[in-house]
């Protein structure tokens, strides 16, 4: 597999997503988002995303240059409609809204729909963290496809449904949680079948609802499994819960309508801490607690606990100084679309 460095995979993707009919804005929002999800160590978000988007940009289920609009709002809440946009370029708009209104308010919520695909949720918790808030950002897939069976049952019903919280401290890495309510995120399904690799039980079933290693089998009518294992119900209820804040609250509805166009629903919330106790105090006694959390002596064949977002940062760290692999068949569809774009030679592909 090609390793590339980080800059020059933003500039790839921004270049591809350009020649498609992005902006330089949307175009530069997008890759950053993808390579940052790569350097994270979240490849099933990261540049193998870009040709998917240009996909979608061809058949109109992605409109670059598409307003955005607030459709109804308070002084704490917004809702926006983000008219088929780029998720990375809306939803980031609307968290920057939403960390201003809770500047002032304290507390601000808002939903976001109509957007494409939003990457890697803990981008938009992050950026509230800096401003020393706790956010908190949920999403789902509106009516597109659906990947996760719910628990006991083997045909999807359900998104992978991400869950993202961050909080300020002193910490050299982010304090933050970002998972999917299922076993796994679709993407990384995706990413094993384009590697050749088997995956391991527990993640998927077949179209028979059979567990299997087979990566193959998800597209053949399999499902992901609900976070939990034997215990899935607790993936599957918070799946559940996320689909009424991000589909039903966002007004998109639940089930799956024929277009098959990808719509994220977001809910976000943002907390000013200042508003419940000195922002500086706080900070300094949530690292206190993550060096707790890493004191406790390691259990067999463990290296020790790691905190929310710590493994993240450490493989951001490795990442930049070596460079981020990217699988033959990924690097193999950029070179084309760079070909037919003729930006191959510009872009050294």
């Amino acid at each position: 597999m090609p390793v590339v460095q980080a800059d020059r995979l933003i500039r790839i993707g921004a270049a591809l997503l350009r020649a498609a009919g992005a902006s330089d804005e949307e175009a530069h929002a997008v890759a950053l988002g993808c390579v940052n999800a790569n350097l994270a160590g979240h490849d099933s978000h990261g540049i193998i995303a870009v040709p998917t988007y240009i996909d979608r940009i061809k058949v109109g289920h992605i409109v670059p240059g598409a307003p955005w609009t607030i459709v109804q709002e308070s002084p704490t809440t917004t809702v926006i409609d983000g008219h088929w946009g780029f998720g990375f370029h809306v939803n980031a708009k609307a968290m920057e809204l939403t960390i201003q209104k809770a500047k002032t308010a304290n507390v601000a919520a808002c939903t976001v729909f109509r957007q494409s695909h939003v990457g890697r949720l803990a981008a938009y918790p992050l950026m509230a963290m800096r401003e020393g808030m706790i956010a908190l950002a949920t999403a789902d897939s509106g009516r597109s496809p659906k990947h996760v069976a719910p628990f006991g049952g083997r045909e999807a019903r359900l998104g992978t449904n991400p869950i993202s919280i961050a909080v300020p401290s002193d910490l050299e890495a982010p304090f933050y949680l970002d998972m999917a309510t299922s076993a796994v995120a679709a993407g990384k399904i995706n990413l094993a079948a384009a590697r050749g690799d088997s995956i391991p039980t527990g993640w998927i079933v077949d179209s028979e609802g059979r567990q299997t290693t087979d990566p193959t089998q998800f597209k053949k009518g399999g499902a992901l499994l609900p976070l939990g294992g034997t215990e899935g119900y607790k993936g599957s209820g918070l799946a559940a819960m996320v689909e009424v804040l991000c589909g039903l609250l966002t007004g998109l509805g639940f089930g799956v309508e024929p277009t098959g166009r990808h719509n994220d629903g977001v809910f976000m919330a943002v907390f000013n801490v200042a508003a419940f106790r000195p922002l500086k105090d706080f900070k300094k006694e949530v690292a206190e607690f993550a060096r707790y959390l890493k004191s406790t002596p390691p259990s067999e064949d463990s290296s020790g606990v790691m905190y929310p977002g710590e493994v993240e940062y450490i493989r951001e760290q490795q990442r930049r100084k070596s460079g981020i692999e990217i699988e033959d068949t990924t690097w193999d569809k950029l070179r084309t679309l760079a070909a037919g774009y003729k930006l191959a030679e510009q872009l050294d592909l």
